[in-house]
């Protein structure tokens, strides 16, 4: 069986801060909303103890309306993030 995650970006307003993440386990069906980028990897650590830690992928998208600012909090905010995981 493979785990796939799906992790779609949406607007919530105009400010870069107004979107969310909306977080599904394409297994079980299983879907959170995620304010932020600390809710996301909680979250997908949560989802992924189902099945010991073993995420095969996550399938990043976004909505048409999430803004080049919005879009660019996020990305930001996971490279940042994975630079702390890789060390």
């Amino acid at each position: 069986m493979s785990v796939v995650f799906e992790a779609r970006i949406k607007n919530r307003g105009e400010s870069p801060h107004d979107w969310f993440i909306e977080l599904t386990d394409t297994v079980s069906n299983k879907k959170e909303e995620c304010n932020n980028l600390e809710e996301f990897s909680k979250k997908i650590e949560e989802f992924g103890s189902d099945y010991n830690g073993q995420i095969d992928q996550v399938k990043w998208s976004k909505d048409d309306n999430v803004t080049q600012e919005q879009y660019s909090e996020i990305n930001a905010g996971m490279r940042k993030y994975q630079e702390e995981l890789d060390k």
